[in-house]
């Protein structure tokens, strides 16, 4: 995502763009605080509202040809393996809590 940002005009770059960078990598800041926390449904819950605004903003970068099609469902794949691993992760850990 971040290298296909760079090719985004710079009238999309330092808007749509850095929010897609900022998006993922607060994405992954999150996925670490959750692995080392004793809470790990607030982190997660949390990373799955981003990976929705995420999912828009793909769409959007798409629908104004920022991205290609290719492009975009590569990107939407991934977006979306990763939402069914953090959903898997959190329901484990809400169960895992209620024992």
């Amino acid at each position: 995502m971040i290298q296909k940002v760079g090719s985004f005009p710079k009238s999309y770059r330092f808007s749509i763009g850095d929010r897609l960078v900022d998006g993922v990598l607060e994405i992954l800041m999150r996925l670490v605080d959750a692995a080392y926390s004793r809470d790990k449904e607030r982190p997660l819950m949390e990373v799955n509202a981003m990976l929705n605004r995420i999912r828009f903003l793909l769409r959007l970068a798409k629908d104004l040809k920022l991205l290609t099609v290719d492009s975009y469902g590569y990107a939407a794949e991934n977006v979306e393996e990763i939402g069914r691993m953090v959903g898997g992760w959190r329901k484990s850990a809400v169960a895992a809590g209620a024992k």
